[in-house]
């Protein structure tokens, strides 16, 4: 029996599972993250997926990856490169070894870097090591192939499902380095596959043949490490991804306002798991239809607001552009509606698997005439959840269609989430006709604090009313051509966007900074850990992340003017910033720009920072 060795702890460390697309590396990422934040541990995720469909194996093209950051506390970034790199194939070690620390361990399979699997990741020689610099004695080089054929030679598997099963093997070496509980995984993938109990024992199975490797032959580490949860408020956890937090969003603010949950959406890389998820859960009252396409799914949507529903539609940037006929007729119509938009990149078909932030112009103005629309943008996947919520309760409470605007970054990534108390949420108090109306009520009528119209939903006696496209008369809610009655709805309908009350923008950091970062929705981690690192070394910064974009929080402006140097830095050529300097008088901020797919690289906003301050 092999002696333990020391056992170390770590306040966080990241972890990168590289391979082919088809190797499972999103799944072996998953459950690691998810037996982390079970045993309280702080995470956030990054699965990087490649933008080509089946890309030939072993391609450099093929990569998929999927990094975690871990942490005992509170963790804001997937980290910008990794302390332990599993590398499923030569392709990996060659297209991932840029995300990983100079002293990272790189944990090969090296069944998977014969002669043609070099040739196919452009190696020139079969010195693959020293043709990329890295260190052997960093190196874990194992058999995971044949190992996993012998441990399932008598399971049945024929030789395509044994060779699936290869990611669990990584997985399980991983869980031994980072000491967790064989029984957690064990438990996950029982229930993950407990209709096909056969595959959960036999992936069982692998991962203790990784387990038991790492064990039996210490994997060339000098130690293994543990990482304890030290700051967790008591409570359940779950690891949570955007879109899954998102679709839990809509359903608790159903299930707050009373009313039936639609989602009216066409399938579109990456938002198409909101309508997974939401489709799950028709004992929830939830309706989900896949329709024809983008603009029929928002006009369905629109037809089941007129109904009484909660209505939704999802989609990313290219779906915009084809719903925004539908969303103007919700602007007109004013009637509550939820447009999601998880952003890509682009333009076009673009980046359909990378993350970007923009879509917020398109979002403020992409309607014709004018077309006043809130706003809002999720700061992190568990965000996502309290996003939806509260675009819900705006949309339903002004009789308003929201933008609700996420990113493949934060869609995809995930984090601990404690699960809320759903009694202790704000309540969602939807303007509904009064039945002392009946008789005298028109379709425009208004509630006069907050300037929305009145909801009739059909079947109240009394408040028939037909709605359209057309402009109609403030007073009696016909068509009318009237230029002085058109002014007037235009100014209405932006005044109720105008008066939603939204939350003020609470800064981060020291009051008296030298510099204020300025962001706006999934950069929030990383602005955060750039804040986190300038402060650390004696700097005095200061962070505002805007969630609310439309209307902007009430003391925007003051904040803006109080610092003596502020940046705005968005994943975008500068669509925040400019929209800041059209709402607040004098402002002329620093920018910090990327548009590379990716998230922000925390070393590169510190450095950039630090440049601003020595100006």
């Amino acid at each position: 029996m092999a002696e333990k060795l020391e056992v170390k702890e770590l306040s966080q460390v990241v972890v990168r599972f590289s391979g082919d697309s088809g190797d499972g590396m999103q799944l072996a990422g998953n459950i690691f993250s998810t037996v982390s934040a079970t045993v309280g541990n702080g995470i956030s995720t990054f699965p990087d997926y490649p933008a080509d469909i089946r890309a030939p194996q072993g391609s450099l093209t093929g990569v998929s990856g999927f990094q975690v950051h871990i942490g005992e506390g509170k963790v804001y970034t997937p980290g910008d490169k990794c302390d332990v790199l599993v590398a499923m194939n030569a392709a990996a070690l060659k297209t991932q070894y840029k995300y990983a620390k100079p002293q990272a361990t790189i944990i090969i399979d090296t069944d998977s870097f014969g002669p043609n699997d070099l040739a196919k990741a452009q190696f020139k020689t079969d010195d693959y090591l020293g043709e990329m610099g890295i260190d052997p004695d960093r190196v874990v080089a194992c058999p995971v192939t044949s190992i996993v054929k012998e441990t399932l030679k008598d399971s049945g598997l024929d030789a395509k499902s044994v060779l699936k099963c290869r990611n669990m093997f990584a997985l399980g070496l991983v869980c031994w380095l980072f000491n967790r509980d064989e029984n957690l995984v064990d438990n996950y993938l029982r229930e993950k596959f407990a209709k096909k109990p056969a595959i959960a024992e036999n992936n069982i199975k692998v991962v203790r043949a990784g387990y038991d490797y790492g064990a039996n032959t210490h994997a060339s580490v000098p130690a293994t490490y543990r990482i304890e949860s030290k700051t967790k408020e008591k409570g359940r956890y779950m690891d949570i991804t955007g879109n899954k937090a998102t679709a839990y969003g809509l359903i608790a603010a159903a299930e707050k306002a009373g009313l039936r949950l639609y989602l009216g959406s066409y399938p579109i890389t990456p938002a198409t798991d909101i309508l997974h998820e939401l489709s799950k859960h028709k004992s929830c009252g939830v309706i989900t239809v896949q329709c024809e396409d983008e603009l029929a799914g928002c006009a369905s949507a629109i037809g089941a607001s007129f109904a009484g529903a909660l209505a939704v539609t999802s989609t990313s940037g290219p779906g915009i552009c084809l719903k925004s006929e539908a969303m103007n007729l919700a602007v007109i119509l004013e009637l509550p509606l939820v447009v999601i938009d998880v952003q890509r990149g682009g333009p076009a078909t673009g980046l359909p698997t990378k993350s970007e932030q923009t879509d917020l112009l398109q979002a403020l103005f992409g309607r014709n005439g004018e077309s006043p629309m809130p706003v809002i943008a999720a700061l992190s996947p568990v965000d996502c959840f309290d996003a939806a919520y509260q675009a819900s309760k705006i949309a339903l409470e002004h009789m308003t269609p929201v933008v609700l605007l996420t990113d493949a970054f934060i869609a995809n990534g995930s984090a601990a989430f404690k699960l809320p108390d759903l009694n202790a949420m704000t309540a969602i108090n939807p303007p509904y006709v009064p039945e002392s109306l009946k008789g005298s009520w028109t379709p425009y009528m208004r509630d006069e604090k907050t300037g929305s119209r009145y909801w009739a939903v059909p079947g109240r006696e009394g408040f028939q009313h037909i709605l359209g496209g057309l402009e109609k008369d403030n007073k009696t809610g016909a068509i009318s051509t009237d230029p002085e009655n058109h002014h007037l709805m235009v100014g209405l309908r932006q005044a109720k966007v105008d008066k939603i009350q939204v939350p003020d923008i609470e800064i981060e950091g020291d009051n008296d900074a030298d510099l204020l970062i300025v962001g706006f929705g999934s950069t929030y981690g990383h602005l955060h850990a750039a804040m986190d690192e300038l402060r650390a070394d004696g700097k005095k910064v200061a962070l505002a992340q805007f969630k609310f974009i439309n209307p902007l929080p009430a003391n925007t402006a003051q904040v803006l003017s109080k610092y003596k140097k502020v940046v705005v830095a968005e994943q975008n050529l500068g669509q925040f910033a400019a929209f800041l300097r059209m709402k607040v008088n004098g402002f002329t901020p620093y920018q910090f720009n990327q548009v590379k797919g990716q998230p922000f690289v925390v070393a590169e906003l510190v450095k950039a920072f630090n440049d601003i301050l020595d100006k």
